[in-house]
This record gives structure tokens, C-alpha cells and sequence, in this order.
């Protein structure tokens, strides 16, 4: 049997293993459950690629990410590997073959999107598919304490019943600790294992800073790390175009990026910083998911993230390559009123949503019952502007009808035309001879494209025109005629954001929407927004200890170069001067709180300054116990 390492090297060119992916690529060819926990940039797709290579058979891979899903599919082609995806946004027809060639064909790779998991036609195809792992991308999703849950992901455990002895394995960068164990429930693992990279990253230092003037301060760091690469996360689509104009005015080569743009341009803008050609993108949160980019040097948070998960990994996409690094957090007061009134606009009323459902229904002119699997372009704008909903208020009905499993929303992707011959190459050649208008037009695209016959192939309608001097509006005519009369399968391409019916369209007063199960969410989200105010509130614990905390690690050194840090460093105490001012304090906090001015006169021979800092260090390591108002007691 080929080795994991062979596949590496014949595929990838590497000759050994990041940390810990060889235990959890072992562990899966064990046919044990695993559950892989590995930081931004750890490389957690070959955990599944590699067996999945090893293995006779293929490997279905769920994922939430439409375009990342893409961007894997292409590059495992690229490698010479069969890979074919399925998700919400394809035509019936696109999938139905695509399923097909998952099962009859030798495809290596089905990534598939979780709402695709229960319909009919994949369950028909998954039992002819010989399945040699299950894999959970994004496996965060599955449970409802997650930041980004997803109810697709709480039915990928009934998709076992067809695979019995198909091992799965769960991937994710963030995890709190009853989130990891949320996971291995709702996948219902036996004796799985769990794999955890630590948290920690020693080349990355993180900064906090209060700062009025956070265009200034940008400058000053973007002019500090001139020529670097650096990503700048913003709220709005409209900041971004602003921040990057004020950089590229002030001697910083800098480009913008969201989901509003045409997919070309985002391609070419993001293409520019990939070469260096634009050495800062200045982004909403559309930006980086699954770019792997080693030289970014530093990453700023304009606008306070949502979550500490979603900070750890915007900020965890600097220093990738294991050099020195910076991930820098510039925020104001009102920042944090932005936030919790961000929040609550995002959790509009019930009565509110069903509404915004209601709408929405009669908006794309669908009757009830009716609309299952139904994909429409949607524009956010016109809706709003239609039924005068806020647009934060309508985005924010729709995302929680999302997460109940009734539509899903996708951003502005670019879906290139494809092609499928229906016909088989004998049947093609008699219509071809019955319908010489029609001959030359499909021997061109016979040589211009292959595979034609076994599965949709992308084409390009222009360079058809341009090959054959024919104007497009006529290829793309004749494209159409071809598809109606069942020669071919055509799909023209799309730019513009999608909107799916998961569900048939529901008179509104038969939406499930759990009063318990809103509220219980609403509470988890907002604990997410305050410990983000946290993070950012406290001058007194090492940052990337508060992170690691976060994420359930309790031991570890502070990093010494974080701002809290630094400003302590800059006290210059001394281990020996720290040993001297504990054995003062002991006595006097044993059974006891005391505020810092009862502690300070009992102290001899030390300043305040070093008092603070050794009283500040004990409690931030849990050694002293504070109760939140100031005051101090020995454990």
C-alpha cells in the first residue's frame, strides 16, 4: 500500500509532516473518529487529502465554503487528481452528473455543501459510492455554542447510517472547549480522538491599542513595515475603498476587497497582492478564507470583530511562514456601542422575521408549498427597498432563517458557463448530419473542450466567438437552442449573489422558530460580542494568554511583547524583585481582600509601579483571587 508519505511527496513535493498532521493521518487510517484541531495555516486539508489518496475509494468532504470549496477542487486538479464538487447555486442537471461521476467514475474527492447532504439524489447516489472517509470541514458549524452554526451540519450524523464503517474526521481552527465536545457528540463518535495543536502562536504578537486617530496610527505602522504584506479588516464595503485610497495617498501601495465587487475585479485585486504587486488589502471579512499567503507581516482590526474566533483566525492569517509578526487591534469607545447595537440589530423579533420571510416569498413570486431547492439572484438593496425593511434589520432576519435551515444566503461568486453533451458521440454525429447549421458550430466545440461527454466542462462563450468569427449573441443563441432541444446541457454564467429555498415556501405562522432556541442563541452571541470587549477592555493580561484562555488553555508563560507585557517590562522588575514583594504579600492577603491602597503601605522597598505589576501577573496566573472590584486575596 502506498505510505502517507509518498503521497505527500509524489503530490505535494514535501518530504515530511507539519506537527501533529502524520498522528491525525494515522489515526483516520486506523479508521478511528478524529477530531483535528489545528490554527489558521496548520494545514488541516491534507489531514483528509492524504488518506483520502491512501485509501481505495473516495472521500466526501463537507463543507460550508462555497468558494473555498472551489479553490480546493481546482488545485487538486491541478496536481492531477480527480475532485468534483456539489453545492447549493448548481443547476439539477450539474449535479445529477456530478453525483454520477462520483459514483461510477474514479473520482478521489466529492466536496459537497451540508444542505445537499438529505436530498434524494445524493442519498440515491451515496450508496453505490464506495466512501473511504467522511470528513467535516469547518466542523465549528455543527455545534449551536459555535460562532458560525449551521443546521445543515446537525444531520451529516444520519448520513452514517449509510456509511456504518466509514471513519469521520472533523477539522476546525477554533474551538472553545464545550464546543469541542459539542462536536464529538453531534457526530456521534466512538472512541474518537481528538488532536489539538496549541493555540499559540510565539511569532505572532498581538496588540491592542486606544486610539482616536486610527488612520494616523495605520499609517504609522503600514509606514513602519513599509514594503511588508499586511491585510486591514474594516465593517463596511464603503471603508474599504476609503482606508485603501488614504494608504495609497500617503506612499503605501494599497488595494480594497469585498463581496460587492464583479468577480474579476476581486480576482485581479486579489491576484495583485498575492504577487506583491499591492503590498496592503484593505478588507470586510470577505477577504482571506482560504488564501495561504506566508510573508503577511501584520494584520489591523479597524472595527471590532464579532468573536474572538472570527479574530483568531482574520489575525491569524499574518505570519504563516513562522517569522516575526503582528496582529494589531485599533479601537475607540464608541466602537464598542457600535458593537452591541451591531448585535442587537442582528437579532430583530420573531415576529419581525417571519415577516421578513413573508416578503421575501413575494418577492421572488413564490406560492406556498411550493420553492423547494429554488435558486434566484438576489439583491439585498431592492428587497429592502421594496418592503422599506432597515437593511441591517433584513440581513439579520434572513441570516437567522439561514441558521434555521430555511434558505441559504451566498455572496456574489463567479460561476463560469459550462458545458455537458447529453447525447452519446453516436447520436451527436447523426444530428449532427440531420442539422449541418448546427455541424460546425459543435465540431468547434468538440476541439475546443474535452470531457464533454462525461461531466459539465467549463467553457468560454468569447473565445468561441472569437475562434470562429461567429458574434456571441449568436454562440450564446445557439448554446440555448442546443439545451432546449436536449442535445447538450448549457449553463450560462453567473456573478450575482444567490438566494436558495431549502424548504418549500412556508405560510409564515408555521415557521419553527423556537422562542428557547432564538433566546439561547441571542445569549451565546452576545457572550461572544463581551468577551471581545474584554479582550480589548484589559490592560492587565498578556494578550495571547487572554486568546489561549479563550480557547481552554489555562498553562503558559506570557509572551513578553504584547502591549500589556511591554508596559510591564518596561517596570523592570527583576526575579529576584518579584520573589521578595510575594513573600510580602502572603501574609497579608492570606483569608482577606484588600484594595491595592490597604496592600501598598505593608510593601518595603518597592515602588507602586512594581507592586502593581507582580499583584496584576499573580491574578492574571490565577494565583491570587480578584473580585472584580479592585480588591485582592490570597487563594
Amino acid at each position: 500500500m502506498t505510505t502517507p508519505i509518498q503521497i505527500l511527496t509524489k503530490y505535494w513535493g514535501y518530504t515530511s509532516f507539519r506537527p501533529l498532521q502524520e498522528d491525525i493521518i494515522q489515526s483516520v487510517l486506523q479508521g478511528q473518529d478524529t477530531l483535528a484541531l489545528l490554527p489558521t495555516g496548520g494545514g488541516k486539508s491534507l489531514c483528509f487529502q492524504v488518506p483520502g489518496l491512501v485509501k481505495e475509494g473516495i472521500c466526501i468532504v463537507v463543507s460550508p465554503l462555497i468558494a473555498l470549496m472551489k479553490d480546493q477542487v481546482e488545485n487538486l486538479k491541478k496536481r492531477g487528481i480527480k475532485a468534483i464538487a456539489v453545492y447549493s447555486g448548481m443547476s439539477r442537471h450539474e449535479i445529477d452528473v456530478a453525483l454520477d461521476n462520483a459514483a461510477y467514475g474514479d473520482f478521489k474527492f466529492l466536496y459537497i455543501s451540508p444542505e445537499r447532504l438529505e436530498t434524494e439524489i445524493f442519498l440515491a447516489r451515496v450508496r453505490k459510492m464506495k466512501v473511504n472517509l467522511l470528513a467535516i470541514d469547518e466542523a465549528h458549524c455543527i455545534s449551536q455554542w459555535g460562532y458560525d452554526f449551521r443546521p445543515p451540519y446537525l444531520r451529516i450524523a444520519a448520513l452514517r447510517q449509510f456509511l456504518p464503517s466509514v471513519p469521520v474526521l472533523a477539522l476546525t481552527a477554533t474551538a472553545t472547549p464545550n464546543v469541542v465536545e459539542d462536536i464529538q457528540a453531534r457526530l456521534e463518535f466512538t472512541n474518537g480522538k481528538v488532536f489539538q495543536k496549541s493555540f499559540e502562536r510565539k511569532n505572532l504578537t498581538y496588540m491592542v491599542f486606544p486610539e482616536e486617530d486610527k488612520l494616523g496610527r495605520l499609517l504609522r505602522i503600514a509606514t513602519k513595515l513599509k514594503n511588508s504584506t499586511g491585510v486591514v479588516y474594516v465593517r463596511n464595503r464603503r471603508k474599504t475603498k476609503e482606508v485603501a485610497e488614504f494608504l495609497d495617498r500617503n506612499g503605501i501601495s494599497a488595494d480594497y476587497y469585498h463581496a460587492g465587487l464583479e468577480p474579476a475585479v476581486r480576482d485581479k485585486k486579489q491576484n495583485d497582492w498575492m504577487s506583491g504587486k499591492k503590498k496592503v488589502m484593505v478588507s470586510t471579512n470577505a477577504f482571506g478564507m482560504g488564501i495561504d499567503k506566508g510573508d503577511v507581516r501584520f494584520v489591523v482590526h479597524l472595527d471590532l470583530p464579532d468573536s474572538l474566533e472570527a479574530y483568531f483566525q482574520e489575525a491569524g492569517r499574518a505570519g504563516r511562514d513562522e517569522k516575526q509578526a503582528w496582529a494589531v487591534v485599533l479601537w475607540e469607545k464608541v466602537d464598542i456601542d457600535d458593537l452591541r447595537n451591531y448585535f442587537q440589530a442582528s437579532y430583530p423579533p420573531i415576529e419581525t422575521i417571519r415577516n421578513v420571510y413573508s416578503a421575501l416569498g413575494n418577492f421572488l413570486q413564490l406560492a406556498v408549498g411550493s420553492g423547494k431547492d429554488a435558486m434566484f439572484d438576489f439583491h439585498l438593496p431592492d428587497f429592502c427597498e421594496q418592503y422599506k425593511f432597515p437593511a441591517i434589520t433584513a440581513y439579520g432576519a434572513l441570516k437567522i432563517l439561514e441558521k434555521e435551515g430555511y434558505i441559504l444566503l451566498s455572496d456574489a461568486l463567479h460561476t463560469p458557463s459550462t458545458v455537458f453533451i447529453r447525447m452519446s458521440n453516436e447520436n451527436l454525429y447523426r444530428f449532427q448530419v440531420d442539422n449541418q447549421r448546427y455541424d460546425g458550430f459543435l465540431k468547434l466545440l468538440l476541439r475546443s473542450y474535452s470531457g464533454l461527454f462525461s461531466g459539465f466542462v467549463k467553457i468560454n462563450e468569447q473565445e468561441l466567438s472569437n475562434r470562429s468569427n461567429i458574434p456571441l449573441a449568436d454562440i450564446e443563441k445557439m448554446l440555448k437552442y442546443l439545451h432546449q432541444i436536449e442535445v447538450l446541457y448549457y449553463s450560462p454564467k453567473s456573478n450575482k449573489p444567490r438566494l436558495t429555498f431549502i424548504t418549500e415556501r412556508l405560510d409564515p405562522k408555521h415557521l419553527s422558530l423556537s422562542a428557547e432556541v432564538y433566546f439561547d442563541r441571542k445569549k451565546a452571541a452576545e457572550a461572544r460580542i463581551e468577551a471581545v470587549i474584554s479582550y480589548v477592555s484589559s490592560h492587565t493580561k498578556c494578550r495571547s494568554r487572554q486568546l489561549l484562555a479563550y480557547f481552554g488553555e489555562k498553562e503558559g508563560a506570557r509572551c513578553g511583547d504584547c502591549d500589556v507585557c511591554k508596559k510591564r517590562n518596561e517596570i523592570g522588575l527583576t526575579e529576584i524583585e518579584f520573589d521578595q514583594i510575594v513573600e510580602q504579600l502572603k501574609p497579608i492577603l492570606q483569608g482577606q481582600f484588600l484594595t491595592l491602597r490597604e496592600i501598598i503601605p505593608h510593601i518595603n522597598g518597592f515602588s507602586e509601579d512594581k507592586i502593581v505589576a507582580v499583584l496584576n501577573w499573580l491574578a492574571d496566573h490565577d494565583k491570587l483571587k480578584a473580585n472584580g472590584e479592585g480588591k485582592f486575596r490570597w487563594p
